[in-house]
């Protein structure tokens, strides 16, 4: 429901790239070519040795599993007709790999995984698509360890009768540093982590990758936290180092203060370095307008050697712009390579496991059916606007506390819209609609579980009810929206024949959500009662009406292609009728009387009945 949008800072273009080669071990009988953070590792595996790719088959001579990995955008690989093709590559050597880009041909794989292996015979997943609609696919493995000698794509389901097609099959990675007793960059693809960040491709595992653009200022191989100034990004080196220096290389959106700080367990920081207050009042001075910015590089010599497993730069203000001159504005902070030189450290730093699936069986823990002579405020809190929120999304209505807008009825909560000229006066504002919007937040504040609702909702242009959850740190300033997580179990906005629902989070909020439409079967419509709800797991989201899965959105997929997933922390239930706003008017185009609310639907509130009707909300838990 709230819908405002997160900007990136401006890209610019690109520049030759410079960067101190790293080796790649070679396979037997063959030298793989010198990798940088820019090379294709299955492309030079091929150029070393071209027995590294194999596949289970193809379509004739002219398609053979090379042509995935030749480097030549216009020659692919077909596979022969069988839903099971596979096409695989030995990198020569263990790697930690950080993405795989998938060209795909119009013959493209509908179902597929892509898997690696240390052996050849034993194999991990790390990505698997279940709606594959071809293009280019960049997987990012970040936050999973994914490590090994041999990449694999197989196919479970092809989108045509023919095979699978792609064009080129990419792989990028490099191998971790080793401990070592001579001074050396110890955290070379490294695991890396960060508070938030701001899409998959801008995850903090670029800061390790060895890689950064000459000019620092190309849109490239970096971390960007959101706008937020509490942000930080850290480096584990695997073992207990001793660190005399570090290196940032900086975009232009960079720290104008920050402190470094080192720790042994992760949890305890002690600070070693912070610019002093002149390096922050020049650094503060150096205002451009985004397009003229330049990053920077920053070398950090320690006066006195520091001890840790862990180096962190937290940072405390974030540089401005001009936006334009002479207001200012600030973004997220933006990383190109974290750098940290010293002795120590093991290469068998690693990722930990992303969590798995519950166990227990489902028990009720929250229950409502309005039966009661008026809403349980023990288990309800009714929002206000101008009190508990302020107005958003562009919407007509002020939200109440009034039996016109919320009561219960025969059995049922009801959400009602009222229409009053000028009537009600809220937040600063002066509003035509009253509604009503209730939730949960600081009553039944929870993670994972299914949560349902039977409901039926008004037709008609411009009404928008919702279901739905919102993380309980959005009032906290240091999170705020996306990055606090939504979830729209479901989003009518008056069209009778469908509904939907979505995940917000950093890098997939407003528009970019990832969501689904669901038309109803068989005739049906929302002015009906239906189930809605949601099966929220530490590993997906499966969204259901009347108990069809009508959206399934797994961490894994969610995390390789959009952002992070932030659904690890407390939600709360919201139960609102919105009038017009964003969301409506993106369908309707409607600008007059009101935004995405056409008179049809003024005149509908106006004789009354316009109304979403809630017969019960449970949520089920396990443990």
């Amino acid at each position: 429901m709230r819908r405002p949008l997160l900007l990136a800072c401006a890209a610019t273009a690109l520049t030759a790239l410079v960067l101190a080669p790293q080796a790649l071990a070679a396979p037997p009988a063959a030298t793989v070519a010198a990798a940088d953070w820019t090379t294709d590792l299955a492309a030079a595996a091929y150029a070393a040795n071209p027995a590294s790719v194999t596949a289970s088959g193809s379509e004739n001579a002219g398609t053979t599993p090379a042509k995935a990995v030749d480097a030549d955008p216009n020659s692919r690989w077909s596979s022969d007709f069988s839903d099971t093709a596979w096409l695989r590559v030995d990198l020569g050597a263990t790697v930690r790999i950080d993405r795989v880009t998938l060209d795909w041909e119009a013959a493209y794989g509908k179902r597929y995984v892509l898997e690696v292996s240390k052996n050849g015979t034993d194999w991990q997943p790390f990505y698997t698509e279940d709606a594959g609609t071809g293009g280019s696919v960049t997987a990012h493995t970040y936050p999973q360890e994914v490590r090994g000698r041999y990449v694999r794509l197989r196919g479970i389901e092809r989108a045509t009768p023919y095979g699978y097609s792609l064009y080129s099959f990419k792989v990028y990675g490099g191998t971790p540093a080793p401990a070592s007793t001579a001074r050396t960059n110890l955290a070379l693809h490294h695991p890396a982590y960060s508070n938030y960040y701001q899409h998959a491709g801008n995850s903090p595992a670029f800061v390790t990758d060895g890689g950064w653009p000459a000019d620092l200022k190309a849109d490239q191989t970096r971390w960007s936290s959101d706008w937020n100034a509490d942000r930080w990004v850290s480096v584990d080196l695997g073992a207990t180092s001793t660190i005399n220096s570090v290196d940032f290389y900086w975009e232009a959106a960079y720290a104008v203060d920050y402190e470094l700080q080192v720790s042994d367990d992760n949890r305890t920081w002690r600070t070693v370095y912070r610019p002093s207050a002149a390096e922050v009042a020049a650094r503060r001075a150096d205002i451009k307008s985004p397009g003229d910015a330049t990053g920077r590089h920053d070398t950090v010599q320690l006066p006195t050697p520091a001890t840790g497993r862990y180096v962190r730069m937290l940072g405390k203000e974030r540089r401005s712009f001009y936006n334009p001159a002479p207001a200012t504005a600030q973004f997220g902070y933006s990383l190109y390579e974290f750098q940290v030189w010293g002795t120590g450290g093991s290469a068998d730093a690693a990722y930990p496991a992303l969590p798995g699936e519950q166990s227990g069986t489902y028990r009720t823990t929250f229950f409502d059916d309005f039966t009661g002579a008026a809403l349980d405020r023990a288990k309800w809190r009714v929002v206000r606007t101008g009190t508990e929120m302020g107005p958003v999304n562009g919407e007509s209505q002020a939200y109440v506390d009034s039996t016109d807008n919320i009561r219960t009825e025969n059995g049922n909560l009801v959400l009602a819209a009222k229409y009053c000229k000028g009537c009600t006066k809220a937040g600063g504002g002066t509003y035509d609609f009253t509604s009503g919007r209730i939730d949960t937040h600081t009553k039944l504040d929870f993670t994972y579980g299914r949560v349902s609702a039977r409901m039926k909702l008004p037709v008609g242009d411009g009404f928008w009810p919702a279901f739905w959850l919102l993380g309980s740190n959005v009032d906290d300033p240091s999170v705020s929206w996306p990055a606090s997580g939504e979830t729209d179990i479901m989003e009518n906005i008056g069209y009778g024949d469908w509904t939907s629902s979505a995940l917000h989070g950093p890098g997939y909020s407003a528009d970019g959500n990832i969501g689904a439409q669901q038309h109803y079967p068989g005739g049906s419509t929302a002015d009906q009662w239906h189930t809605y709800g949601v099966e929220w797991t530490p590993t997906e989201m499966r969204f259901t009406v009347d108990g069809t899965v009508v959206q399934r959105t797994t961490r894994t997929k969610l995390e390789s292609t959009r952002g992070q997933w932030v659904f690890d922390r407390n939600q709360y239930l919201i139960l609102n009728l919105a009038l017009g706003g964003a969301y409506p008017a993106g369908w309707n185009k409607v600008t007059q009387p009101y935004w995405g609310l056409p008179q049809s639907s003024v005149d509908a509130i106006t004789r009354g009945g316009v109304q979403a009707q809630i017969d019960w909300v449970r949520v089920e838990q396990k443990g």
